[in-house]
């Protein structure tokens, strides 16, 4: 009799409570679907920000060489967790703090956490302008340890956009970042992004990044730093590819940028990336 009254329970009381939770989410996901719909299906850049709204987690790592060929591993480089709000065009992201290894007298540890908010102002997919504008602020928090992180927190507004024709398309997005304290010795920086990128067959995007930061103030006033990167992302492979309405997929990429500035904090680096889509 108790054995009977115990599962009687648990099916009265957990079985609404497992369907909720399915509800929830199932209608998470139709309002990102719909909301992804309305605008191009680009694959997102190695580096850069992008206009889409995109719902993964990734987990990217790089490995930097510095002018002394000193290598720095860089575990999560500042990516992280992006979710699409349904209907109110809106992305929001958390970045966990990246792990920074030195392999030199520097001592390693974590840098700081970043969290962000995108709106996407306007968008066509590829059958309505095949076109993206968005605006996004992130925001660092001064965690890190040692002197891997920002000793104050830094706001960095973007403004986002790009266009597609057929197969190729071009996203490019222009921001500034804005120390809260210590601009004195932090500076200011202008970075601005330019990514073209060709869909070749039905998974593979080969890119081209330009990645150029301007600085103001600080130790490097006055001086522009700027890298090439050739690359390519690869997906997204549905995890179950027989299911029409199914989210979930994996994607990978991989690249290396290549200063091209006589003032550069690194020679080139290695940069990896691994996607959950869903």
């Amino acid at each position: 009799m108790q054995k009977f009254l115990a599962v009687l329970i648990v099916c009265v009381f957990a079985a609404p409570c497992l369907n909720a939770q399915d509800n929830f989410f199932s209608n998470w996901q139709h309002r990102a679907s719909e909301s992804q719909s309305k605008q191009p299906s680009w694959s997102v850049p190695l580096n850069q920000p992008y206009p889409m709204l995109i719902q993964v987690f990734r987990f990217d790592l790089a490995r930097q060489i510095s002018p002394t060929h000193t290598d720095t591993w860089n575990y999560g480089v500042s990516k992280g967790l992006n979710l699409v709000a349904g209907s109110i065009n809106s992305e929001f992201d958390v970045y966990p703090p990246p792990y920074i290894e030195h392999n030199s007298t520097a001592k390693d540890g974590f840098g700081d956490p970043t969290f962000g908010y995108k709106y996407r102002i306007v968008s066509g997919n590829e059958k309505h302008g095949d076109y993206a504008l968005s605006a996004q602020l992130t925001a660092t928090i001064p965690t890190g340890s040692y002197s891997n992180g920002s000793t104050d927190a830094v706001l960095t507004p973007t403004l986002e956009g790009g266009k597609g024709w057929g197969r190729f398309d071009v996203i490019s997005c222009l921001g500034g970042t804005l120390p809260t304290g210590d601009t004195d010795k932090l500076g200011r920086t202008i970075p601005w992004n330019t990514t073209a990128q060709y869909k070749l067959g039905k998974y593979w995007w080969p890119e081209l990044e330009s990645n150029a930061t301007y600085y103001f103030g600080g130790k490097n006033d006055g001086k522009t730093q700027n890298f090439l990167e050739p690359g390519f992302t690869a997906g997204k492979f549905k995890l179950q590819p027989h299911n029409e309405t199914a989210r979930a997929g994996l994607a990978f990429g991989a690249g290396m940028q290549i200063a091209t500035s006589s003032f550069h904090s690194y020679n080139h680096a290695l940069v990896f990336t691994a996607r959950l889509l869903f």
